[in-house]
């Protein structure tokens, strides 16, 4: 069972949190980090607007702190969990030679959902559409790792 999970997006304020609060949430005895393919918000909390939707969920994101992904991260986490197909090929791209960590599509896990990527919410202004599709696709993982 993967040990250390890293959920990837953009910016990390809004889906990779949110991803990261609600696996937390389904398994607390897995280790989880979020950060972003860009260095937008380095240092910056989750966006206030995912916070509430989340909140209003019983998530509380308010601990988190965005970061950029860097290639040490293959070192670092068992399971890379990229939020689109452009941020998988931003984190292939610094893929270290020998690196065999995978890194796979949030979607994958939620296959019913007929979705191939998590829509972006700073963009779309649809977080709770987001978080549904997170919180099945946490919940297809957790039951793959189970």
């Amino acid at each position: 069972m993967a040990q250390n999970i890293l959920f990837v997006c953009l910016g990390n304020i809004c889906r990779s949190p949110a991803a990261e609060g609600v696996f937390r949430a389904l398994c607390p005895e897995v280790e989880t980090d979020s950060a972003g393919t860009a260095s937008y918000h380095v240092g910056s909390p989750p966006y206030g607007a995912m916070q509430a939707a989340a909140k209003a969920r019983g998530l509380d994101l308010s601990d988190l702190r965005a970061r950029q992904f860097t290639p040490q991260d293959f070192a670092r986490f068992d399971l890379i969990i990229a939020m689109d197909g452009e941020n998988l090929a931003n984190i292939e791209a610094q893929r270290p030679e020998g690196a065999t960590t995978p890194v796979k599509l949030f979607t994958d896990y939620a296959p019913g959902q007929g979705a191939d990527h998590v829509p972006d919410p700073y963009y779309t202004r649809d977080f709770d559409g987001c978080l549904d599709l997170i919180e099945a696709a946490a919940g297809g993982l957790a039951k793959t790792l189970r």
